[in-house]
């Protein structure tokens, strides 16, 4: 076959092969939508917000997820309050002056040494049983009756049991005390070295008190959240913060339940970064620099540095005055926010290292618009060689 053939033969195949070039251009591999599809989300009906993270958006965002304390949600509650609760057995104890009627007796003792039998007789202690509070609330003392003893402490029950006695005993005096504690308790759970019921006392237990209580955490601490339930209300806060900071050492009250959680947080990266993967990170928090620093940073070769991209489902008083009504709502109430991110900005250096990562966060970068074209001219040249390389094989 001549030269003049085999270019013609080449020719030939290239017009032929050009309608599939084509169609496969639309078709070349990607990580993911692009940088300008992901923008056009703010013009469609889809209701997503697209957002460009500058320095008064990170602003705004951080004032208004700030999350309360320990200290802002519980206060700083009653210390040494000994409350009695059902279940709680109660020691109590009555004494009367002389001359004892109803539960106190005379010494013999005390007339024969005297040598006389008209020496004062010495009052002598009832012998009650322990009482064990019911799930009315109420403990029996004889003379007495019923007393109502949840919610209220030792020395409030014990005057309520003089009161009702005065006309029936002389001068009673009335000392109650907690002989078991069951019912103020806190329960200790998580990631701790072991688990475990405190309970509580007059001296006031507070928040470390229950985690020293069970031996401290497995984990680093800079890596530990600690979750307090009272009463339907369910609060986290890292464990640095509740140490470094007195306040959040908060007094406890019963049935609290204190939770060790270990690195609940998580955010996704996907796209052109260095690692695509799932990456845990601190109760302390994490900034968007310190993100991107942990997943390598951008892909040199192929990132887009103006298509960095935060997917996150905020809260609509997060957002404030950005919302709109044609913005979209979850399920769950809260509005899906797309974050953009211009890298090429210098400020946004700045910017990055103020805006904190949510759990549950995704972090996407797009191909350069280039990278596609490349791996359209790569298809294109791999199929010339293939064309010249049969010629040459025809020749």
């Amino acid at each position: 076959m001549s030269c003049i053939g085999n270019r013609r033969w080449i020719r030939a195949a290239a017009l032929l092969a050009a309608p599939f070039l084509v169609a496969s251009c639309a078709s070349l591999g990607s990580s993911g939508p692009s940088k300008r599809s992901i923008a056009n989300e703010r013009s469609n009906a889809s209701g997503i917000m697209v957002v460009n993270l500058n320095d008064q958006v990170a602003r705004q965002v951080f004032e208004n997820r700030r999350p309360k304390t320990f200290a802002e949600i519980f206060g700083r509650g009653m210390v040494g309050q000994n409350i009695i609760g059902p279940g709680d057995v109660l020691d109590i104890a009555i004494w009367e002056s002389p001359p004892a009627a109803l539960f106190g007796t005379l010494s013999a003792d005390s007339r024969l040494s005297s040598g006389t039998s008209s020496a004062p007789a010495i009052a002598r202690s009832a012998d009650i049983p322990e009482q064990m509070v019911d799930n009315s609330g109420q403990i029996t003392v004889p003379f007495v009756g019923s007393v109502t003893a949840v919610g209220h402490t030792p020395n409030q029950v014990a005057k309520e049991i003089a009161a009702r006695l005065r006309g029936k005993a002389h001068d009673p005096q009335v000392v109650v005390r907690i002989a078991s504690n069951n019912a103020a308790n806190v329960a200790v759970v998580g990631e701790f070295n072991k688990s475990g019921l405190m309970p509580l006392t007059t001296k006031g237990e507070r928040l470390l008190d229950a985690i020293a209580s069970v031996g401290g955490v497995k984990q680093p601490v800079n890596k530990m959240t600690i979750q307090v339930s009272r009463g339907g209300v369910v609060a986290s806060e890292p464990l640095a913060d509740v140490i470094s900071k007195p306040e959040e050492n908060i007094p406890l009250q019963a049935n609290d339940v204190v939770t060790a959680l270990f690195q609940p947080y998580s955010f996704q990266a996907l796209g052109a970064f260095n690692i695509n993967a799932e990456v845990d990170f601190e109760a302390t928090g994490l900034t968007l620099a310190q993100a991107l620093g942990r997943i390598g940073g951008l892909q040199d070769n192929r990132a887009d540095i103006k298509g960095v991209f935060i997917f996150r489902l905020e809260d609509p008083a997060t957002l404030g005055n950005l919302v709109t009504s044609a913005t979209g709502m979850a399920p769950d109430g809260k509005i899906p926010v797309i974050y953009r991110v211009d890298m090429s900005d210098p400020a946004t250096f700045f910017v990055a290292q103020g805006f904190y990562i949510q759990n549950k966060d995704m972090l996407y970068v797009s191909n350069a618009p280039l990278t596609d074209i490349q791996k359209f001219v790569n298809v294109i040249s791999s199929m010339a060689f293939s064309f010249v390389s049969i010629g040459n094989a025809a020749n």
